[in-house]
This record gives structure tokens, C-alpha cells and sequence, in this order.
């Protein structure tokens, strides 16, 4: 796959490269077609043209001829228009009233506008007209623009009459406009263009390579992945999108790692957690069939024990499932936190009196928040039972409420056991549980997930803290209120 990657990589660049040029040639062509053609071209015919009708007319500077001689000039003046096809005008450059116009279009003494323009030349155009005062420019009657190529022949005092030689302003055509881009522009165009596919080919060659590098190492990485090697990570190299996806491909392959890790935990977790109430079950049941229970009632207490926890911890597994892929339905209403706190403070209290901890409760009313009040005292009820199942007698409890950062935070704080630090990180996994040689050993390990789980499902989110080992826990529930944050605003 890689090789013809590089092969479609070199024919884009150079379809690219010839589509660029094909747009330059035709842009280019229809520029010039939009120009107006150059005078000069015609200018330095016309000088030349001026030049031999001067000579085969017979004129120059010094001459004064009579009335005869300028009629039968004009005769002659005639012939020599028709035979350079061009057209011959005499001018008084002063007055610019017209002597003669072998077009007939201006009669003798018509005034005739003219506009001179500066222009010397080839070299062997101004040698030829050295003597002859040349003058260039362009007048327009009914039939057009003309440009003119003059010089003077007769002059009578301060005045100049000139004998002026003129041709219809060229027109623009495609023909002529690729005539020329031919014979000027094809040529280094070409070279151009074989440079810039020698360039675009290098240039492929340099990118593909590292591009190509890259994307092998991705396509190495994903196919060691589909061997089911989770731990492969790839080098975050090469151009930034391709270290984009390098990184996205590395993340991508430790969650798949830490989640066959936490499946691999999940089932060793709830094989274990299932044999030991099986494991009684099975023991307890058998000593009763066979007659060996010294206390049957005890042993039937037991089994009925352990089947509760049994039913607990699927009825657990369950919930969590649903709350993991949002199929647990919540019933959404106002729900005052304080009260909520209050409430559930009253409702642990006397489990605190049993254990010999002192329980305090600090919640007023609060905003109310939008959410299902049961699974939030579900929440409330775990975390409080946590606090008290894992303080010592003679400890302490807080529960709290408070308006904080736009929402409410409820704060369950104990002086019990505490939490090492690398315990913190994984306090909310499923079926973790802190070292059972600090505490009680008989929770499922699904609490604290299932918290989690449903703190999570209403926008907010739960955060432990703990400064050690048997220096107590600290957790902070907070979750988003609309009566807060406008509130806020308001402020």
C-alpha cells in the first residue's frame, strides 16, 4: 500500500503542477486577448512608409512648392497612398486645418484634431528620419482611430505644414494574441514547466518520505493492536497532522489497554467476590443435608445472608451497567440539597450513636438543583455509610452543604482510615476496595463507581481527597444549578 502511496503522491503533485500551468497559459492568453494591441509596431511601419513616400514624392523640409505644384502633388500623393495602402494627409500643424486627405474625408481647410505621443524608434528608424523632424500620435474621425507617422515638408513663415501618414489602429485578435504567445512565451513556458515537474517530483519524493514514514509506523501499530499487543505506542513525528493522529492512535491504544486491563480486574473481581458468599453457601448448605450443623438456624442465617449479598451485588452490576450506557431512566424535579443532606444525616445518625461517632450535619436550604432526588440520596447515603463504616469509634463525620461556582457542593467528611496515595486514582473503580487489613471487609466495591456513575449522569462531579493513611477522606459532590448561576449573573 505504502509504494503506491507514493506513486499517487508524485502523479497528484504533477497533475497539480500541469492543471496550474494550463490555468496560467489560458489566464495569460486572455489577458493579452483583453489588451489593447501596442501602437509601437505600428508606429515604426508608418515611420518607415513616411519615409519612402517623402522620397518618391520628392519632398522636403526646404520646399515651397506653388498651387499647381501641391494639385499635382496631391495627385501623386494619391498613388503613393494607394500603393502603401495607407493614408496620406496634409496638415497645417499649427492651425490644424487640412491641405489635402487622400481619403476624401476631410475637405481642404477641415479642422483636424490630432493627439501626438511620444515614440523615438528602432535606431534605423531615427536614422532614416534624422533630417525630417518626425512626429507620431493618433486623430479619429467617422471611420475610426488612426495613428500617424508625420514630418514636415513645407513651411511658410512660423507656420508647418506636414505630410502625415496614417493606418487604421490594429484590433486585437486571438489569432494574432497566439501568434505571439507563441513565438515569445511557448518556449520559456515549457522550460518552466519541465523545471517545475523536476521540483514537484523532489518535492514528492521529500514529503512522501515523511509522510510515508509515518503512516507505515501507524499501519505497524494498528496491525500489532489487531494481534492484540494493546501496549505498542508509535513516534509522534512528521508534520503536525500526522503527529495529531500519532498521538489520537497512542491514546487510543492505552484505553484499549486499561480497558482489557479493567475487564481482566472486572472478572477476577466478581470471580472472586462471588466464590467466597458461594463458597459459604455451598458449605453451609451441605453441613445442614448431612447433619453436621451444630446450630442449623445459624447455618440457614448465614446462607440467607450471603444470598442477600449475592442479590446485592448483581442488583448492582446492573444498575452500574445501565448507568454506564445511559439506559438507567431518571425522573428529573427540583430537589433542595440542603434538606436532601439534612435528611439523610437524620437517617445515618443512629448507625453514627452505635459506632461511638460524633456526626455533624451543617446544611440550610439551598437553590434547588434539577435532578432525581432518589438516586441522589442513594449518592448521599453510600458516601455518608462509607464515612461512618470506615471511622473508628471515637471519630468524627461531617456532612455539609453549600452554594459554590455556579452550583451546589455537598462535603462528607470523616477521620476515619483514610486513603494512601496511590489509592486516590482508582477510589472509583469497580469492585476497589482500600486494603482490607485497614477496614471491614464485606462491601461489593461498587459504591463509590455507582456514585460516580449517577453524579456524572446529572452534570456534576465527585472528587476525593485524603492526606494519608489514618488521616481521613474527603468527599466533595458538586452539581450544576440554573437558579445559582443566575444568580451570579445578576451579581
Amino acid at each position: 500500500m505504502i509504494p503506491h502511496l507514493r506513486g499517487r503522491l508524485l502523479i497528484s503533485y504533477t497533475l497539480l503542477l500541469l492543471v496550474t500551468l494550463a490555468v496560467m497559459t489560458a489566464a495569460l492568453i486572455l489577458f493579452l486577448f483583453a489588451q489593447s494591441p501596442s501602437p509601437m509596431p505600428t508606429y515604426e511601419r508608418l515611420g518607415f512608409v513616411t519615409s519612402d513616400v517623402i522620397s518618391a514624392a520628392g519632398l522636403n523640409a526646404a520646399s515651397r512648392p506653388s498651387l499647381t505644384a501641391l494639385r499635382a502633388l496631391a495627385d501623386t500623393l494619391t498613388q503613393l497612398a494607394t500603393e502603401n495602402d495607407v493614408r496620406l494627409l496634409l496638415v497645417n500643424m499649427q492651425t490644424g486645418r487640412t491641405l489635402y486627405d487622400s481619403a476624401g474625408r476631410f475637405q481642404r481647410g477641415d479642422l483636424l484634431q490630432t493627439e501626438v505621443e511620444t515614440f523615438t524608434g528602432s535606431v534605423y528608424l531615427q536614422r532614416t528620419l534624422a533630417r525630417l523632424e518626425p512626429v507620431f500620435g493618433h486623430f479619429s474621425d467617422s471611420d475610426g482611430t488612426w495613428l500617424f507617422s508625420g514630418v514636415a515638408v513645407v513651411r511658410q513663415g512660423t507656420e508647418t505644414n506636414a505630410l502625415l501618414t496614417a493606418d487604421h489602429q490594429p484590433h486585437q485578435t486571438l489569432s494574432a494574441v497566439l501568434e505571439a504567445f507563441l513565438r515569445d512565451l511557448a518556449l520559456p513556458l515549457c522550460q518552466a514547466a519541465l523545471i517545475g515537474l523536476l521540483a514537484s517530483a523532489l518535492l514528492a519524493a521529500l514529503i512522501s518520505r515523511g509522510l510515508v514514514r509515518g503512516l507505515e509506523a501507524l499501519e505497524r501499530g494498528a496491525a500489532a493492536v489487531a494481534r492484540g499487543e494493546n501496549s505498542v505506542r508509535i513516534p509522534e513525528e512528521g508534520p503536525r497532522e500526522l503527529r495529531t493522529v500519532a498521538a489520537a492512535f497512542n491514546r487510543m491504544s492505552a484505553q484499549v489497554q486499561d480497558t482489557q486491563q479493567a475487564q481482566r480486574d472486572f472478572v477476577a473481581n466478581v470471580s472472586h467476590d462471588l466464590k467466597t458468599p458461594l463458597t459459604s453457601i455451598q458449605g453451609y448448605s451441605q453441613a445442614i443435608m448431612d447433619g453436621a450443623a451444630k446450630d442449623p438456624a445459624r447455618a440457614a442465617s448465614i446462607i440467607h445472608e450471603e444470598a442477600g449479598r449475592l442479590n446485592r451485588m448483581v442488583t448492582e452490576l446492573t444498575d452500574l451497567a445501565r448507568l454506564q450506557s445511559g439506559r438507567l431512566s431518571m425522573h428529573s424535579a427540583p430537589v433542595d440539597m440542603g434538606q436532601l443532606t439534612a435528611a439523610i444525616g437524620e437517617r445515618v445518625a443512629l448507625l453514627a450513636r452505635e459506632k461511638g461517632i460524633t456526626l455533624h450535619i451543617a446544611a440550610a436550604p439551598l437553590p434547588p438543583i434539577a435532578g432525581d432526588g432518589d438516586r441522589l440520596a442513594q449518592v448521599l447515603t453510600n458516601l455518608a455509610g462509607n464515612a461512618i463504616k470506615y471511622t473508628p469509634a471515637g471519630g468524627e463525620v461531617w456532612l455539609s452543604a453549600a452554594v459554590e461556582s455556579g452550583g451546589v457542593v455537598v462535603t462528607v467528611r470523616d477521620t476515619g482510615i483514610g486513603l494512601a496515595p496511590d489509592e486516590l486514582p482508582r477510589i472509583f473503580e469497580r469492585f476497589y476496595q482500600v486494603d482490607k487489613a485497614r477496614g471491614p471487609q464485606r462491601g461489593t466495591g461498587l459504591g463509590l463507581a455507582i456514585t460516580q456513575e449517577i453524579v456524572q449522569a446529572h452534570g456534576g462531579r465527585i472528587t476525593v481527597h485524603s492526606d494519608g493513611i489514618g488521616k481521613g477522606s474527603t468527599f466533595r459532590v458538586w452539581l450544576p444549578s440554573p437558579q445559582v448561576s443566575t444568580l451570579l449573573r445578576r451579581r
